[in-house]
């Protein structure tokens, strides 16, 4: 577990707090660890798919603001 990165072996040693990384030694522990992570990562799938959508909206606005930029005649100087 130590090789994969599931447990910080150098933190836990220098720990006054021992307990707070029982949870990640344990199976139960490491399913809720996965669940959470889980979750953190539809989060950030959805936030990502938002931004996308937005960024895209933008981009087809940009373009319908430079057309009709295009398509007017040229101010005199």
């Amino acid at each position: 577990m130590i090789e994969r990165g599931w447990v910080k072996l150098e933190n836990f040693r220098r720990s006054g707090h021992k307990m707070g990384y029982a949870y990640k030694l344990t199976p139960s522990g490491l399913q809720e660890r996965t669940r959470l992570a889980y979750e953190h990562l539809q989060r950030k799938r959805a936030e990502h798919e938002r931004l996308m959508a937005e960024i895209e909206q933008l981009r087809a606005e940009v373009e319908e603001a430079e057309a009709e930029l295009a398509e007017r005649p040229a101010q005199p100087s």
